[in-house]
């Protein structure tokens, strides 16, 4: 038997000193906070289990237990966060061999799929019932995050100062902390977070009315505590009265993008709207609607060949 501390240590205890050695400060605190979530429901499935006791044999088992009350995809992602410490572990010696090789994902079967986006007439449908008033509303922020494509904490985080009507661009570098008790301005998901959105000129002309006598480096939308289900709740009750798929504010974002996609315009610049990390990002998130319009595409080309 091993003897050496860090092959006698129990897993769950080696993954939650690897945390805080390698993922404390570095990963935002909405990342971390999922590597602690993983930290527990190891020290549960494995509460006994030791570092020279690591086979593939063990962790598979680890994985089956996990994914009896979990999606395929979630059992994926628990898998890929134990498989960072774990290859670590490899490479300090601690283990022999990597007991993640081959190992084989299962889950549950997925919940039947709410619908992610509207289609261009559903969303005409939900704009026309906004109740857009005098005062900025959350109807107002329904509005301008369908034009924009905003996360619903970049939308939250707008100031006046961020609009530049004269550009009719919008500057996107922070967001606000909304799972947080005392809220808050923080940083962006990632560099590529950091970017000018372009407004049209409609939305733009109606903001510059709407802002023009707040605190230019207050948020706009912010007044007090500010949670998610607020803004759905009220964009559920609009969806209801417009009679289309419920969709959430994440969901206007989907939207958006679908909607440029539709129209003809890039992957990349879709991308750099979003403030995508990767063009990789986009095309595995819209993959259907790509597909799609490949379809299109290869109706157009046979077409355009036959006249020829």
């Amino acid at each position: 038997m091993k003897s050496s501390k860090k092959e006698n240590q129990l897993f769950f205890r080696y993954f939650e000193e690897w945390i805080e050695l390698y993922k404390v400060g570095a990963v935002r605190d909405v990342t971390l906070n999922k590597y602690y979530v993983t930290q527990q429901k190891l020290e549960l499935l494995a509460p006994n289990l030791r570092m020279y006791d690591l086979d593939r044999q063990s962790y598979q088992q680890i994985l089956n237990d996990y994914a009896f009350t979990h999606e395929k995809q979630t059992t994926m992602d628990f898998h890929h966060q134990l498989k960072g410490a774990i290859m670590d572990a490899v490479d300090e010696g601690i283990l022999d061999k990597n007991p993640t090789r081959k190992v084989i994902i299962k889950g549950r079967k997925p919940r039947p799929k709410k619908p992610k986006f509207l289609n261009q007439f559903e969303l005409q449908s939900l704009l026309k019932n906004l109740d857009l008033k005098e005062e900025l509303n959350w109807d107002w922020f329904i509005l301008l995050v369908s034009k924009t494509g905003l996360r619903f904490s970049e939308a939250l985080a707008l100031t006046p100062k961020d609009f530049d009507f004269s550009k009719q661009t919008i500057t996107v570098n922070k967001t606000w902390d909304y799972k947080s008790s005392k809220g808050g301005m923080q940083e962006t998901k990632n560099k590529s977070s950091n970017r000018k959105v372009i407004l049209d000129w409609q939305i733009a002309m109606q903001f510059s009315q709407m802002i023009r006598e707040l605190d230019e480096d207050k948020p706009i939308f912010v007044h007090g505590r500010i949670y998610n289900s607020m803004v759905n709740n009220r964009l559920r009750a609009l969806c209801i009265k417009a009679d289309i798929p419920i969709i959430t504010i994440h969901g206007l974002r989907h939207t958006h993008a679908s909607m440029l996609l539709f129209a003809g315009v890039s992957i990349a610049s879709v991308a750099r709207r979003l403030g995508h990390s990767s063009m990789i990002t986009t095309q595995e998130t819209y993959l259907h609607i790509i597909k799609e319009l490949d379809n299109q595409d290869n109706d157009k080309i046979i077409r355009h060949l036959a006249t020829l």
